[in-house]
């Protein structure tokens, strides 16, 4: 019986993926007593705030460690309102809290306020599928993030946050610090790689399908416009046959290249005068 061509690509693809799992991008920046201290005392003090939008979350499918969010955004305070115009636990912006019917006047209503922000975040969840990305929508909206997705040519928070505004970088990290104290913060980081593998896999399976693969390594040096251009492929084409290139290059210095198996004889053959061309690139 002849092995399934489609199996040996699903399993070869989840073996690669393993990778990927066990590759941590994130992580919490302060994890030290102060730190720890400090958010479970917010918490501790505004416990019936706390069980209440534990409450909400859980009730509509979503994790408890949601409850970080409104603790790095307002400290639960429903009456604050921040120099932007943000206003309560949620700190909803007027056009935010329109969207999903919340008049301007009930953004410090903590019961409505709360329903609101739940059913955000799990739209949010549906576009993104990993709370990394969903709090940094949360914080600068879904505008930038799509712009910052497309300066990066990755849908990887790691990969392009860099082209997030500080601020939102910034509020990522106090909601990873925060999950840390609330020892949530492994769950948070397995949902990011969970999302992650799962880009890969839906990407080389579709792929696979239609163009048969082959793979080879390369290093940092070689630089991926270089090798677009000499073997005459769009940019798009190569990112989507390798979707985690770019961040893997970055954070191992080396990584696995796919490319058509009629276009790798190509590659092989020119592989030393793509080398070449990429360091001459990066020396100019």
């Amino acid at each position: 019986m002849k092995p399934n061509l489609k199996n040996i690509i699903l399993t070869a693809t989840f073996l690669s993926c393993s990778h990927f799992v066990s590759a941590q991008f994130l992580t919490a920046s302060d994890t030290s007593e102060n730190s720890v201290r400090k958010y479970k005392n917010i918490i501790e003090a505004n416990k019936e705030i706390v069980n209440f939008i534990e409450y909400s979350m859980v009730e509509r499918g979503l994790p408890k460690h949601l409850r970080n969010l409104a603790l790095i955004e307002s400290h639960f305070n429903r009456n604050v309102t921040s120099s932007a115009g943000a206003v309560g636990v949620w700190q909803f912006m007027t056009a935010h809290a329109n969207q999903y019917g919340l008049t301007e006047d009930r953004r410090n209503d903590l019961y409505r306020s709360t329903k609101t922000a739940a059913v955000s975040l799990k739209n949010l969840y549906k576009k993104y599928n990993n709370w990394v990305t969903v709090v940094a929508a949360y914080n600068c909206g879904e505008g930038n993030i799509a712009k910052a997705m497309q300066a990066a040519n990755s849908t990887q928070y790691h990969v392009f946050s860099k082209y997030l505004p500080q601020e939102t970088i910034n509020h990522v990290k106090k909601y990873l610090n925060a999950c840390y104290a609330t020892g949530e913060l492994s769950s948070v980081l397995a949902n990011y790689n969970d999302s992650r593998t799962m880009t890969l896999l839906n990407s080389r399976t579709t792929d696979s399908r239609e163009i048969a693969l082959s793979e080879t390594e390369i290093n940092a040096g070689f630089k991926l416009n270089v090798i677009a251009d000499e073997l005459k492929i769009p940019m798009n084409d190569l990112l989507s046959w390798n979707p985690e290139i770019v961040s893997t290059l970055e954070a191992d210095g080396e990584s696995k290249l796919f490319l058509p198996t009629d276009l790798m004889p190509d590659f092989l053959m020119k592989k030393t005068s793509i080398l070449s061309k990429s360091i001459k690139g990066s020396n100019k």
